[in-house]
């Protein structure tokens, strides 16, 4: 059984496998057809087909979800992704070719990834992200894990009915590329916020709102695709100083809408600690 992870990419451009150009150097995958997409030192691969619409997640806030999800503040979203995809991936007879694929979704730093990884020990991952700085953390995330820099929107670099697990995080979804990717027997398991995540945090800075119809708008966006399994909601209360609500609010989407200087001057005014609570949904999908 091969464990390379790699050997599910497809080309971008034709669909055609990719394999190491030179296997002892690793530097670049090519296709049969001869399109070559390099390998960057940090271990991701590049599999940009063109320019993408945005650049995803800065250095900043990269840094700023290291710094709060190493703190453990998250761990409740880890430990649901476990459970779900323990209880969503029966095991199998184990004498494939390959092992069972893992696909995170918008992967950031691969920090979920990682949890699940750790969960299902014959299992293989990939992250996929548009963010470079991303990506030079997800590659280093799991010792069975590979990174590629994609845009989800315009396609998975996945071969057909490749992976059994697909997991999406507060990212994008691209409700008919996680179906093609997606085995007869797999699961998706998407988490979001609910419409109070943070809510304590939202009018004293003025962050950005949750829409309380996140949940249904996702679910009907896959519903082309996908079947509804199940919806289990998760929270956990926090006590953040001031630091860490800096941190908090500077890897998430806010941190590209609020001003800094004024955000700055509210979160000094907050008193310590800080009473927030972290609330999302986890929704379990099977393909149809």
């Amino acid at each position: 059984m091969s464990s390379d992870p790699l050997r599910f990419l497809r080309c971008p451009l034709c669909g055609q496998p990719l394999t190491a150009v030179d296997p002892g150097a690793a530097r670049a995958l090519r296709c049969p057809r001869g399109h070559s997409f390099d390998l960057a030192r940090q271990g991701y691969v590049n599999l940009l087909a063109g320019r993408a619409p945005h650049t995803g997640d800065s250095p900043e806030m990269v840094t700023a979800r290291v710094d709060f999800l190493g703190a453990g503040h998250y761990d409740m979203i880890a430990a649901a992704l476990v459970d779900a995809a323990r209880r969503s991936t029966a095991p199998t007879d184990g004498g494939g070719t390959y092992p069972d694929l893992v696909v995170d979704a918008g992967a950031g730093t691969g920090w979920h990834l990682a949890a699940v990884l750790d969960a299902m020990p014959d299992a293989v991952g990939l992250a996929l992200d548009v963010s470079k700085p991303a990506l030079r953390r997800a590659a280093r995330a799991h010792p069975r894990a590979a990174a590629a820099l994609c845009d989800t929107w315009a396609g998975l670099p996945l071969a057909d009915a490749s992976a059994r697990l697909l997991v999406n995080v507060f990212a994008p979804r691209n409700g008919p590329e996680f179906r093609r990717v997606l085995r007869p027997d797999g699961a998706l398991l998407v988490v979001t916020p609910a419409g109070d995540h943070l809510t304590e945090l939202v009018d004293q800075l003025d962050l950005l709102r949750v829409d309380p119809a996140k949940a249904d708008r996702v679910a009907g966006s896959l519903a082309g695709e996908f079947d509804l399994v199940d919806r289990t909601r998760h929270t956990h209360p926090m006590r953040l100083d001031r630091r860490e609500v800096a941190t908090l609010v500077g890897m998430g989407p806010s941190a590209w809408h609020v001003d800094p200087a004024r955000l700055t001057a509210r979160i000094e005014a907050l008193p310590e600690p800080v009473g927030v609570t972290a609330a999302v949904e986890l929704a379990h999908y099977r393909p149809r």
